[in-house]
C-alpha cells in the first residue's frame, strides 16, 4: 500500500491535473491498494482531488481512497453534506489536532498528513507559505518528494 499527500499554493494558474495523475499512475503501478490524503484548501487541493478521482475510474479493481483531511470542524461539511460524502471515501479531523490553535491548525494539519505519508506531490514555486513549509517538513522527513 502507498500512502500520498498534496501540498501546493491556492492557485494553480492553468496546471492541469495530468501530471498529477501521471504521478500517481506511477505509484500505483506496483500496489493494489493507494489512500491519497488531500487538505481541501485551495485550487490546488480540489485539482488533485480530482485526479485521484480520476485514477479511481481508471483502476476500479485496485483499493484507491481519497480522504479528505480538515484541521478543525468546517460549516461546509454540514451544508454541502451530499457532496463531500460522494466526492470523498472519507473525512476526517485528527483528534491530535483537537488542542491546537486554530491559527496553527492548517500547519499542523498539514504536517499530520505528512507524517502519514510515503510521498508528497507538491506544486511550490514561492520560498513562503503554508506549501512551502509542508515541503521543507516533508524533505526534513526524507519523504519521496514529486515537483510539478
Amino acid at each position: 500500500m502507498v500512502v500520498c499527500t498534496f501540498a501546493g499554493h491556492r492557485e494553480v494558474f492553468g496546471l492541469g491535473q495530468s501530471r498529477v495523475v501521471e504521478i500517481l499512475e506511477r505509484l500505483l503501478e506496483a500496489e493494489q491498494e493507494m489512500t491519497c490524503y488531500v487538505g481541501g484548501k485551495g485550487e490546488f487541493d480540489a485539482l488533485c482531488a480530482s485526479a485521484v478521482r480520476t485514477l479511481k475510474h481508471r483502476h476500479p479493481d485496485k483499493a484507491i481512497s481519497l480522504v479528505l483531511v480538515l484541521p478543525y470542524m468546517e460549516q461546509r461539511l454540514n451544508t454541502d453534506k451530499e457532496y463531500y460524502e460522494s466526492n470523498f471515501d472519507e473525512i476526517l479531523i485528527p483528534i491530535e489536532l483537537a488542542d491546537i490553535h486554530y491559527k496553527k491548525a492548517i500547519t499542523a494539519c498539514n504536517r499530520w498528513m505528512v507524517d502519514r505519508a510515503d510521498c508528497l506531490i507538491a506544486m511550490v514555486w514561492r520560498d513562503y507559505g503554508g506549501a512551502y513549509q509542508t515541503l521543507k517538513y516533508a524533505e526534513r522527513l526524507c519523504k519521496q518528494i514529486f515537483r510539478l
